[in-house]
């Protein structure tokens, strides 16, 4: 894969600096200014063979945590965490998974936490970020409530170490965005969380001007939010803003539309640590929450918690929504994917949707096909 990099037009310049979001220093971990695009090539031809463009997203990625100790890491070193889902993984033209974590060899500061009942650190090998590569995946979220876990210097590890893998991310305040290109597309993403060190989720003004300013930029853009209550109790959209542990998770029915408003075309949720709902708002698919998809050793994975949806969608050359399928798996063991042959991930995901968005035009059969009911579409269904 090719990579050339450039530096970050200046009209983002200006516009970074005008919503005070980052300081003169745009990316502090190696003083460039804030971002480059990336141009790649990759293997499908999907974009070529239909004029649509397909887009995977899944939920939580944790692939085993060497703090405070390594009784929390996978066995065979985490290699096969993902072999059960890397060909599927592969088949989109862009692939994108949250963060849940940082990638830190040794050290760093542990994040203090108000209730230390409830307050775990992840701090996984940085070789692992090779494993996301390898399985497919091509930009991560680093806007969640673990980006912060092991101080500054887990972050500045986990930016080096996503690099040097080649891989695409955003959401720290002092890398809010990313551009790149693939199969001559050119997407943008950006990602919110309402937790220290990330782009503020709850600050819904700021978060459009950075979409609008950003969609100038690229063709299609790719928006995910780290919001939400958590747990088995927590699956309906509620329309409202969510508090959990004291804090205030954000309105994220709210800011979903918001940023499509402003510019986004596709809206990826995560958070809750269970599936919730789809909505298409103004031809844009919103995923409220993809759930967990990997996250070994320290996650509690029953009921719902332990359903992973993969969803991919394909949309035209403007954003718009044409159709799509959740694939239905489910984490085992300790946590890592494998095919889900109840297709709970199908089931849940289509009655909350029935229930939370009865006037959305999103219909979702029993074998998890995504139709647009605006369209009159004559294609075949198995894709």
């Amino acid at each position: 894969m090719r990579e050339l990099r450039i530096i970050f037009s200046a009209i983002s310049v200006s516009l970074f600096f005008s919503c005070g979001q980052i300081n003169s220093n745009l990316n502090q971990k190696s003083n460039k200014l804030i971002d480059t695009v990336s141009v790649v090539k990759k293997k499908t031809d999907s974009i070529h063979k239909d004029s649509l463009i397909s887009i995977i997203g899944v939920g939580d990625i944790m692939l085993g945590s060497n703090y405070p100790s390594s009784a929390s890491l996978p066995p065979d070193d985490g290699m096969y965490l993902m072999d059960s889902v890397k060909d599927l993984l592969g088949t989109a033209d862009v692939t994108f998974g949250n963060l849940e974590g940082t990638f830190l060899n040794s050290g760093g500061k542990p994040k203090r936490c108000n209730t230390p009942d409830h307050c775990v650190c992840f701090r996984m090998p940085e070789h692992y970020a090779e494993y996301l590569k390898n399985a497919g995946f091509d930009v991560v979220s680093t806007a969640n409530n673990h980006s912060n876990d092991m101080g500054e210097e887990g972050r500045l590890s986990t930016m080096e170490t996503l690099d040097k893998y080649s891989m695409k991310y955003a959401g720290y305040s002092n890398y809010p965005v990313t551009i790149f290109e693939i199969n001559g597309i050119k997407y943008g993403f950006t990602a919110f969380a309402p937790n220290t060190g990330t782009q503020n989720l709850n600050d819904i003004s700021n978060a459009r001007n950075i979409v609008s300013e950003l969609k100038k930029q690229c063709k299609i853009l790719i928006v995910s939010f780290h919001g939400g209550a958590e747990g088995y109790t927590a699956q309906r959209v509620l329309r409202r803003h969510e508090i959990f542990l004291g804090e205030d998770r954000g309105n994220v029915y709210e800011f979903a539309h918001e940023v499509i408003d402003a510019g986004a075309d596709i809206v990826f949720g995560h958070g809750p640590h269970v599936p919730r709902a789809m909505e298409l708002y103004k031809d844009k698919i919103i995923a409220y929450s993809l759930g967990n998809f990997c996250t070994f050793g320290k996650f509690s994975l029953s009921g719902p918690q332990g359903i992973a949806p993969l969803l991919k969608v394909y949309i035209d050359t403007n954003g718009n929504f044409i159709k799509g399928n959740i694939y239905s798996f489910k984490q085992i063991n300790r946590g890592f994917p494998v095919p889900d042959n109840e297709a709970n991930a199908v089931k849940i995901i289509k009655e909350l949707t029935e229930k939370d968005f009865p006037e959305t035009p999103l219909m979702i059969n029993e074998n998890g096909y995504i139709e647009n009911t605006n369209l009159n579409l004559t294609t075949e269904r198995k894709f």
